[in-house]
């Protein structure tokens, strides 16, 4: 089986989701950029809230493949202990590592949520969505974020996710929902027929709706 596309995959992810349908304290996060087509999909078709949910993994300097911790949304930080231990990695070079992609962090969220304030997670049902999920490096970290930012329950959403990444995030998250989950698995896009890659401006497009949205109708973050 292969998506068509993100939109296709997001319509099949919403499916497995019926049951958040409108409910009240429930909000969708995608990660972005690929993550927000299918968190797009999932919340129209849910009548759910959307936002996105930024974080950059923080790669060690030469091997940037490697992940020392990472940064989110809301000034989080999370280290990664194993791997800063192992390589006896110096607080200094950290620190250069998070300056740098704090700048890109707060220009992707300059980018795509006009300079709104950060989602309010505190207590609230958090939908996490990407488009496919490899290793989960990235999903891992988000999922300490948002633990760290008081979310209620936290349930990880991806059109396809590996086995293997897939019974590590159920243990980590609350809940786990999949449409694909291979065992044989070589990379996200080898389950899409176009993945081609998802720009800033589709970002702002998809997230403009919701950006938009009068706050006094409380559909936005409640």
């Amino acid at each position: 089986m292969q998506f068509r596309d993100r939109y296709e995959a997001g319509e099949l992810l919403a499916a497995k989701l019926i049951a958040y349908t409108q409910q009240p304290n429930v909000l969708v996060l995608a990660l972005p950029r690929g993550g927000v087509p299918v968190g797009a999909q999932v919340a129209r078709k849910l009548n759910l809230p959307l936002d996105v949910f930024v974080v950059r993994k923080l790669g060690f300097p030469g091997h940037p493949e490697l992940a020392m911790g990472a940064i989110a949304a809301g000034g989080v930080r999370v280290c990664n202990g194993d791997v800063v231990n192992a390589f006896r990695i110096p607080a200094e070079v950290i620190d250069r590592v998070v300056a740098a992609e704090f700048q890109e962090l707060k220009r992707r969220e300059r980018s795509y949520r006009d300079d709104l304030p950060p989602p309010t997670v505190v207590g609230k049902i958090v939908i996490l969505v990407d488009d496919g999920i490899a290793t989960g490096s990235t999903m891992l970290a988000a999922i300490a974020a948002l633990r760290q930012l008081g979310a209620g329950r936290i349930v990880v959403a991806a059109p396809t996710i590996a086995r293997a990444t897939y019974d590590h995030l159920r243990a980590e998250s609350d809940e786990v929902v999949s449409v694909i989950v291979p065992t044989e698995f070589f990379g996200v896009g080898q389950w899409y027929q176009d993945f081609s890659q998802t720009t800033d401006e589709e970002v702002q497009q998809l997230l403009g709706p919701w950006n938009h949205q009068d706050k006094s109708a409380a559909v936005r973050l409640a």
